[in-house]
């Protein structure tokens, strides 16, 4: 079930039923909105349709007894492919997703379907293709065999190709509201306490997957602590060192990942509460906190490091 998400499904399903479904869907929004469940609602869907019987639900719904759900559940639809970031032989996930993997499709696109004229694929994310799988994608954008779906999740679209953005319809996801947020974390989080959920809401801005990412990390500390920064200052360096010093285990890798999202948007919420010069000092912070964040992610820096100096911009709007 699609929620929060109302005009995307209905511009994706009016196409479909049109009979005009263009090849390449951009599906483009903040982290966590829904992208990557609707690609997959929309291949499931859409498969379903083509292979019969046909779905006799409103918006992208499939019933999970339909063959085609059988086949996709068990990742075993000889239509349908997905790429994400691999797992990698030390752990973790693959920085990227790699030109092997793109090339892969060749063997998807070339062949005859096997259970209806359509075949589908979701990319999530297209922003973590490396160079050479974005051109290799580009190939296959450019010249599409016929009826091939392609559903390309992206957290940041303008870090993909021009060429590729032009190739493809966009479809806009935004942040969910608070209502919908709470109906979904109430179903999701089962025996989680209304103060708990009221809680994640306001921390996730409009984001179920970061919201759920936070439940159980226990981030109300790091909240009051940050906020106290925020609104009173850190003259003695004394709250801000107690937040690296909690950062600096192995075991905090969770709650320093959730710490780095929860900055900025935190300065982002109390500067919507300001005016005047510290309205500014806000919003300037919240630029240097989403800079700061996404630097430390990508360059892999010192946590208690890259919390401290978090602490130093949230200091600045006093």
């Amino acid at each position: 079930m699609i929620v929060g998400q109302d005009r995307a499904v209905a511009q994706f399903t009016d196409a479909m039923r049109s009979g005009t479904l263009h090849h390449a869907w951009l599906l483009a929004g903040p982290r966590g909105v829904g992208k990557a469940n609707f690609a997959r609602a929309a291949a499931m869907r859409l498969l379903a349709d083509a292979a019969g019987p046909p779905v006799d639900l409103p918006g992208l719904g499939t019933p999970a007894d339909h063959r085609i759900a059988h086949l996709l559940a068990a990742g075993s639809h000889p239509d349908y492919r997905e790429l994400e970031r691999l797992e990698r032989m030390t752990g973790g996930l693959a920085r990227n997703i790699s030109v092997e993997q793109v090339r892969s499709l060749g063997d998807l696109l070339g062949a005859t379907p096997f259970l209806s004229p359509w075949r589908a694929v979701v990319i999530d994310a297209a922003d973590d293709l490396e160079p050479s799988g974005a051109n290799a994608l580009l190939k296959m954008l450019e010249e599409p065999p016929a009826k091939c779906l392609f559903l390309l999740v992206a957290h940041n679209p303008g870090r993909l190709l021009p060429t590729i953005r032009s190739r493809c319809r966009r479809l806009d996801f935004q942040a969910v509201d608070d209502d919908a947020m709470t109906s979904i974390l109430i179903r999701e989080l089962a025996g989680t306490s209304m103060d708990e959920i009221a809680r994640l809401v306001s921390l996730a801005g409009g984001s179920v997957g970061r919201a759920i990412a936070y439940a159980g990390l226990d981030l109300a500390p790091l909240e009051t602590g940050a906020l106290a920064i925020l609104r009173e200052g850190d003259p003695s360096n004394a709250r801000r060192s107690k937040l690296a010093q909690g950062m600096s285990a192995k075991a905090a890798a969770e709650r320093y990942a959730a710490f780095l999202q929860l900055v900025p948007s935190l300065i982002a919420r109390e500067a919507r509460r300001l005016d005047g010069p510290r309205q500014e000092r806000a919003l300037d912070a919240y630029a240097r906190a989403r800079e700061t964040a996404a630097i430390a992610q990508r360059l892999s820096l010192d946590p208690a490091a890259t919390v401290f100096q978090l602490g130093s911009i949230l200091a600045s709007v006093p």
